[in-house]
């Protein structure tokens, strides 16, 4: 239907994944020594057994500690996300968002300090 360099060629999913590599990207420019050997995934939804902390809500991303051979990973999680935007751009704030949350718990620094740009949920 669309060519392949048409911007509609690409599925809602694999602009979510670029959005996220890009952000990640633009992240390790900056915190390239603190984000080494971590690992960055997306997953369409969170698993069914929220941790105790997460009472709240679907959560829209979540770290993994690393150990053991493991890296720390973050996930950011697509259907939560996409649910709360109003639109493409709310979709990609969202996106930073949710990273930036989930990079500064792992180094225990304040969101602001990882992205002066934070806003917020």
């Amino acid at each position: 239907m669309y060519p392949p360099v048409h911007p509609a060629y690409r599925t809602r999913r694999e602009r979510f994944d670029e959005c996220v590599v890009h952000y990640v990207d633009v992240l390790r420019t900056h915190w390239e020594r603190h984000l080494q050997g971590m690992e960055f995934a997306v997953e369409d939804v969170p698993p069914s057994d929220p941790s105790p902390w997460e009472a709240h809500g679907v959560p829209m991303g979540r770290f993994f500690t690393g150990g053991r051979g493991q890296a720390t990973r973050i996930v950011v999680y697509r259907r939560p996300i996409e649910a709360r935007a109003q639109d493409a751009d709310d979709v990609e704030q969202l996106i930073r968002d949710v990273i930036v949350e989930q990079v500064a718990y792992v180094l225990g620094r304040n969101p602001c300090d990882i992205d002066p740009n934070y806003e917020g949920q």
